[in-house]
């Protein structure tokens, strides 16, 4: 009897350990960012944060996504990437809001620019493509940054599509949507070697991402996820760490000064 209700403990707390883990891994990366757009919201000002965080992480969960079509992966993983997309969307809302709001005087630009009668404001008609790439994902309208990333993901798609039997496509194809989002700590990590500081980047946001990267590395491990997904998460956690030890280094041995413009300069983890 008391084996039989020992037993029936240890499923109910396996169960909940399951549960707890699952809801980590879906929603652990979304929490980073919940501070942040608390501060933007408040303050009005997005100049802190770096919206290609968005386009790295968006072009990364739709490329999983697309992933899921060739080679099967835990579906707590997919979801994970719909929830990753909404909150990059909903970040990059917030952030092209705030901006245009506290700049009025700035020049419009669009992804799909046609004539659009604003007041002291005229958008050149263009065609679909025709747009000025020295403004690419700078863009001040929301519908903006809708409309690329559904662009993307319709191009994407439809070469997926093309070339969903071919091993090679697929295996490369799952290779390039975690690689992209094991990469987005390198620009930081260029950006403190360059200015010799760790100036202006948040150490907490920092030590979340680690411990955040570090825990779906090892789920990704433990449920045989592909080696794509194992391998890139162990690079993340690497670059992490990198930019823990430059934290160390920096603080404990401060380098020549930079100039107040540089030790600010935007980069994809910058917050």
């Amino acid at each position: 009897m008391e084996d039989e209700l020992f037993g029936q403990v240890v499923s109910v707390f396996q169960s909940v350990v399951s549960w707890i883990a699952a809801g980590a891994m879906v929603f652990g990366g979304v929490v980073p960012y919940v501070p942040q757009y608390r501060d933007i919201k408040r303050t009005q000002n997005a100049e802190g944060f770096s919206t290609y965080v968005c386009l790295v992480l968006l072009v990364a969960n739709i490329l999983r996504i697309l992933f899921r079509f060739g080679r099967y992966f835990e579906t707590l993983l997919l979801w994970q990437s719909f929830i990753m997309i909404a909150t990059m969307l909903t970040m990059l809302n917030l952030c092209t809001s705030v901006r245009v709001t506290s700049d009025l005087n700035t020049k419009r630009r669009s992804f799909i620019a046609t004539d659009c009668a604003e007041e002291e404001v005229r958008l050149p008609k263009r065609l679909f493509l025709d747009f000025d790439w020295g403004y690419f994902w700078l863009w001040t309208r929301f519908v903006d940054y809708v409309q690329c990333v559904a662009a993307f993901t319709l191009v994407a798609a439809y070469v997926t599509y093309l070339l969903l039997d071919s091993a090679l496509f697929v295996e490369s194809l799952g290779f390039l949507a975690v690689f992209t989002e094991a990469m987005l700590g390198t620009p930081q990590l260029y950006c403190n070697y360059q200015n010799k500081s760790t100036e202006g980047m948040s150490i907490k946001m920092v030590l979340m991402w680690t411990s955040g990267d570090t825990f779906k590395t090892g789920y990704f491990l433990l449920t045989q996820a592909p080696v794509q997904f194992w391998i890139c998460g162990l690079l993340q956690v690497f670059v992490d760490f990198a930019i823990l030890s430059q934290v160390y280094y920096y603080s404990r041995f401060p380098q020549k000064p930079v100039s107040h413009a540089a030790s600010h300069t935007s980069s994809a983890k910058a917050l």
